[in-house]
């Protein structure tokens, strides 16, 4: 298996130092304003959102493929709450998932989707965390 690599840098104090976060072809800054208020620049919760959102849409399409089927579209939204437990702490992630599937029944199709929630790495990644899902199969 692939082995993939992130690098982050950061200069200064905690509120008024600024860092950057660099994977693959993205580089973003970050800072506690991004972080902790409504700040320009990213957060690693929001890359923690980011890898969610893909894995699990990647996961959900390969199950999906197994069942005979061909995902039109697989669009999730995975929100990351940051809140306190014995220190910052992300305490819940909501996954908002939208599939066009044709042929394939809302009820097999709700499996699927709590399947890949459970099973994909980054869920697993998060195992200790409430993770919600809302699943709509578009018609």
């Amino acid at each position: 298996m692939a082995a993939r690599k992130a690098v982050s840098t950061w200069n200064g104090t905690l509120k008024e130092g600024k860092g950057v976060m660099t994977f693959g072809s993205f580089s973003g800054p970050f800072s506690f304003a991004s972080r902790f208020e409504e700040g320009d620049g990213t957060n690693p919760e929001e890359l923690a959102g980011a890898a969610h959102s893909g894995c699990f849409s990647m996961f959900l399409a390969a199950l999906i493929t197994e069942e005979g089927k061909t995902p039109t579209s697989v669009r999730t939204t995975a929100t990351v709450h940051l809140g306190q437990n014995d220190g910052p702490a992300i305490t819940k992630i909501e996954l908002s998932c939208e599939a066009d599937v044709p042929g394939l029944a809302p009820e097999r199709f709700a499996e699927l989707a709590q399947s890949a929630k459970e099973k994909c790495p980054i869920s697993r990644l998060f195992a200790g965390t409430e993770i919600t899902l809302k699943a709509e199969l578009k018609r």
